[in-house]
């Protein structure tokens, strides 16, 4: 590992801090999502079709807006973004009826729009750091904020009501809106290449990654959605201990970021990939809540998978395809949220316990696929490389 150094760019700086604060107002009410539209009368399998609608909203806009960073720069995608994420929180606070809700929760879907410009926006302004690290640490100021926001949106759920949450990230989502405003543009905004996506598409090794990750995504956020209902319908756990065990995912996701977030990119995402599946088999197999801790701080592996996907697929592309690059990466991880949430809600309503069943075998798979599949990869790239430079000269 690399030590880790305090030194950052003013710019980098302000995404991070702006993060913490998104993360706190997110994770006040991710958490409850299922629960609250369970609360509107909806059924698993009718929440598991919102979550994956929700996850279409996230994954049409991906590519087009890494192709829009591309082309005039990633700032005014990110002001945008975050504006409409704050504007959706306000409209899922106020809503009277199921329908405007899920209007709402469609709305802030298309937030994830911001990753590939913000991804991109990091990279540029990450001065001497490596992308590895500054992507994880930006991760890990979000997920930061995440370990407070659900501890405290389970206590206002308990002492209010769930639309209360909805509200405290609305409040805060304005002041991280306020921090994204004062960014300056990044370093060469003005001498950007043209993006050539036909390129990109046809560059072998960044699809065979594509692959990958979607496998690893779907896999990874399969046990995920419908864990809070199992948890509350099973083991009667309150809102409060749920909220608990939300702190407890984001304080690992934020742990795993800051102390692997110097790994080569394979690493981390080899690594992640056994942590969620241990997730899997402690929440099937768990009897108790310090189990249940336990395997919602090993879920921080789906997001080290996340960052270090990106980190891989930088390493594999023209800088000038970085925003597309970006965008086609989070494409494949929504294509997988869309899906993985519809399978859940089926498996969870034939029996509660094919959900983790079906998820760790299916985890064991992409580990054995990502194992063997990323050296070829990455071997294959750097082959390639090897005979163009040799073209060159």
């Amino acid at each position: 590992l690399r030590p880790f150094s305090i030194h950052m760019t003013r710019d980098l700086l302000l995404i991070i801090a702006s993060l913490f604060f998104w993360g706190i107002g997110e994770g006040s009410f991710y958490v409850f999502q299922a629960l609250y539209l369970e609360q509107w009368g909806a059924n698993p399998v009718q929440i598991g079709a919102i979550l994956g609608a929700l996850g279409l909203t996230m994954t049409l806009a991906q590519a087009p807006a890494g192709y829009l960073t591309d082309r005039i720069g990633p700032r005014w995608l990110m002001w945008g973004t975050w504006l409409l994420g704050t504007l959706a929180a306000w409209m899922m606070a106020l809503a009277g009826s199921l329908e405007f809700f899920i209007v709402g929760l469609l709305a802030y879907g298309l937030t994830s729009t911001a990753l590939a410009p913000m991804n991109s926006y990091i990279t540029a302004v990450r001065g001497s750091w490596r992308a590895e690290r500054a992507l994880t640490t930006a991760t890990a100021s979000f997920t930061l904020g995440m370990v407070i926001g659900p501890a405290i949106g389970g206590a206002l759920a308990n002492h209010y009501e769930l639309r209360s949450v909805y509200i405290l990230a609305g409040c805060l989502f304005m002041v991280s809106t306020l921090l994204v405003l004062f960014t300056r543009q990044p370093p060469g905004h003005g001498s950007r290449e043209p993006t050539r996506a036909r390129r990109l598409l046809s560059n072998r090794s960044f699809i065979g990654l594509f692959v990958l990750v979607f496998i690893a995504m779907f896999a990874l956020y399969l046990p995920q959605p419908l864990t809070p209902n199992y948890l509350s319908d099973v083991h009667n756990l309150t809102l409060q201990q749920i909220g608990w065990l939300g702190t407890f995912g984001s304080l690992g996701t934020t742990l795993l970021a800051l102390g692997l977030g110097g790994l080569h990119g394979s690493a981390g995402f080899l690594i992640g990939q056994p942590l969620v599946g241990l997730f899997a088999l402690l929440i099937w197999r768990g009897n108790s809540f310090g189990w249940f801790a336990a395997a919602y701080f090993l879920s921080g592996g789906y997001r080290l998978v996340r960052v270090m996907a990106l980190g891989l697929a930088r390493r594999l592309i023209h800088p000038g395809e970085t925003g597309l690059a970006y965008g086609l990466m989070e494409t494949a991880n929504g294509a997988a949220v869309i899906l993985a949430p519809a399978l859940a809600g089926v498996l969870y309503s034939q029996a509660t316990d094919n959900l983790y069943t079906v998820s760790i075998l299916l985890i064991f798979i992409s580990f054995a696929l990502s194992l063997f599949g990323l050296p070829l990869i990455l071997k294959k790239h750097s082959h390639l490389d090897s005979v163009a430079a040799e073209t060159t000269e």
